[in-house]
């Protein structure tokens, strides 16, 4: 384990937000020299005015590079960029940058589950949680699911492990940070306006592995080439899933009829509730991570029997006037979406749209088959329309946003229709977030019953 000691004194924390104030708390209570700089926080804040009176120097409303003066570790907010004026200067002065995960190796010794991938985070650690909470194992959830991995850490047992969802950006910031079992679950073109090309990004998800030791296990993707060639040569007991072929030598697989641990049979795939391919290679993923770390067939069964998955993830919002909807807002990105059009054979009324990050969405294409018409909003609203015409979909729709397009998505969708919001795109356009989009989406609908 990492000690306080060997962590350097005089600490930037830059952004607060939820991981920021976890990482400012933690590190004052180490008895740290701590420095606050966020632009948009308040000095009346009650965060804010909770970690001046542990000790911290407070630089709010700007960003000047004087925070930087004699500043040993900048510590920062995983969504703040590394083109951002105070990262790259640390990192000119060869001032190390971190993010608030790091420092969970400070704080617990406890066996870490880390989680990562282009798509199917949230729903393989959700997985993995409930499999080892119905096994009778102490476990605690962690990370970009929504909970600072730092407070959790402070409250971890010794028969405790830790489950974190893990993200690129958290993971370009460690250092030292080593998951005892660490998952990869696919890598796909994704956040290249925060990472700058793919290369960058393959590298930030591959940190996951990069302290593994050789007792540490790594569970990977077979059917990702890039995730084959990478694992190739890592000292780890690396353990494969794949949901196309028989690997009862090497790892988690499955056949026409059942989930398969090696040889051991798990589940029929009748039995499970959660649909579509996609989350079939999720299923693999998690019942893998979690047979590891002693999880019994039986926590296993109960999950994949009722769980029917997790909020904004391809989340069935229920049957409206015979029309089947469902809520995908979390598909921030082409291959989700294709995963989540891929997942019905019913006729589709798309509704899709959001940030503009440079790309097309041509990919698309070979997916729409099911689609029979489309409501495209946002920034994106043009290109996706364009890809909806060469895709032979005769009714596109625009939509001033996602309530709008929920009203002229049903008035477009017929008895035994799916009715699906899966944007393709992140959601800052117009929200703040995906689960405000994925909210706002499911509340109109739901007024329309």
């Amino acid at each position: 384990m990492n000690t306080w000691k060997q962590f350097p004194k005089k600490v930037l924390v830059l952004g607060l937000a939820r991981s920021g104030t976890a990482a400012a708390n933690v590190l004052l209570e180490s008895g740290k020299d701590v420095t606050v700089n966020d632009a948009a926080a308040s000095y009346e804040d009650a965060p804010v005015l909770a970690l001046q009176e542990k000790g911290a120097h407070l630089v709010l409303g700007s960003h000047p590079l004087s925070v930087l003066e004699g500043i040993e570790m900048v510590v920062k907010n995983p969504g703040i960029r590394y083109d951002h004026p105070i990262v790259a200067e640390a990192q000119k002065r060869s001032i190390p940058v971190i993010t608030e995960v790091e420092l969970v190796s400070y704080i617990t010794e406890q066996p870490i589950i880390g989680i990562t991938g282009s798509n199917g985070k949230t729903t393989t650690t959700t997985l993995v949680t409930e499999m080892l909470e119905k096994s009778n194992c102490k476990v605690k959830l962690a990370g970009n699911i929504g909970i600072a991995a730092t407070e959790v850490a402070q409250t971890m047992q010794a028969d405790e492990k830790m489950v974190m969802e893990l993200s690129s950006f958290q993971l370009q910031g460690i250092n030292t940070f080593r998951p005892s079992t660490a998952v990869l679950l696919n890598i796909y073109e994704a956040h290249l306006d925060y990472h700058g090309d793919l290369e960058s990004y393959v590298r930030a998800k591959c940190n996951i592995f990069k302290n593994q030791h050789a007792d540490d296990y790594l569970v990977y993707n077979a059917d990702d080439s890039t995730l084959e060639e990478k694992v190739k040569g890592t000292k780890t007991k690396n353990i494969a899933f794949s949901a196309t072929k028989n690997l009862h030598q090497t790892g988690a697989w499955a056949d026409d009829t059942h989930v398969y641990f090696f040889d051991e049979a798990i589940i029929p795939l009748e039995d499970i509730v959660l649909v579509g391919k996609h989350n079939l290679e999720n299923i693999l993923a998690a019942v893998a991570a979690a047979k590891l770390n002693g999880a019994t067939n039986e926590g296993i069964q109960h999950v994949l029997k009722t769980f029917s998955g997790v909020k904004h993830r391809l989340e069935f919002v229920g049957l409206l006037h015979d029309r089947y909807v469902y809520n995908d807002s979390k598909a921030t990105n082409i291959l989700a979406t294709q995963k989540a059009l891929d997942s019905f054979k019913k006729d589709i009324v798309l509704l899709a749209g959001g940030l503009d990050r440079g790309n097309e969405f041509d990919e698309l294409i070979p997916h729409l088959h099911h689609v029979k018409a489309m409501v495209v909003f946002g920034e994106t609203a043009p290109k996706l329309e364009r890809v909806g015409k060469e895709a032979g979909i005769q009714v596109i729709e625009h939509a001033a946003g996602v309530d709008d397009a929920a009203e002229i998505g049903f008035s477009l969708a017929d008895a035994g229709d799916i009715l699906l919001l899966s944007p393709a795109c992140a959601s800052w356009d117009q929200y703040k977030t995906f689960e405000e989009r994925g909210d706002i989406f499911v509340q109109a609908v739901h007024t329309m019953k």
